[in-house]
């Protein structure tokens, strides 16, 4: 039954699109892991903190996307071997510095936003606001989540674009 009152074949670039970021946020989360039990120095307290946060959130998202795929009426993939194949977030081995750890998961960032914006491209083709609503959330919160980490990343005498400042 077409509950939806959507197109279905107009639907399934969403469903792919969905599936990607699914084995996208499977990807990352378990990379967040792989940081959170191997990050070491003087930085340890902080991104420790840091990067169960983020895995907790990355956790929860991973069942929205999963479930929202259901709600569409399509099974998520759920095998690590497919999401491998499927992932544009790589995965890589987390014994490396903080600073490169930070540095990694903005590039994550960066190809998990790119992501949600093509699912948003194919949702708005379909009318399909469940979808938008959903993945419009998703980009408010980790594109602030990038602000943090890139904050965190930089020296105390940086400055971010101060040409909007009116300069007394």
């Amino acid at each position: 039954m077409n509950y939806l009152n959507m197109n279905e074949k107009k639907l399934l670039p969403v469903v792919l699109e969905l599936n990607i970021l699914l084995a996208d946020y499977n990807i990352y989360y378990q990379k967040l892991r792989g940081f959170h039990w191997n990050i070491l120095g003087k930085n340890f307290f902080d991104l420790h903190n840091k990067f169960e946060e983020l895995y907790n959130d990355a956790k929860i998202k991973i069942d929205e996307i999963a479930e929202r795929i259901l709600t569409l009426q399509h099974h998520p993939v759920s095998q690590f071997k497919e999401y491998i194949k499927m992932a544009t977030v790589e995965e890589i081995i987390p014994l490396m510095k903080d600073t490169e750890m930070v540095e990694e998961l903005l590039r994550d960032h960066k190809k998990i936003l790119a992501q949600m914006r093509i699912i948003l491209m194919h949702a708005e083709e379909v009318t399909d606001e469940g979808t938008i609503d959903m993945i419009g959330a998703y980009i408010g919160e980790l594109e602030k989540s990038s602000w943090m980490l890139n904050a965190w990343s930089k020296n105390t005498s940086d400055q971010l674009d101060t040409s909007m400042i009116k300069q007394v």
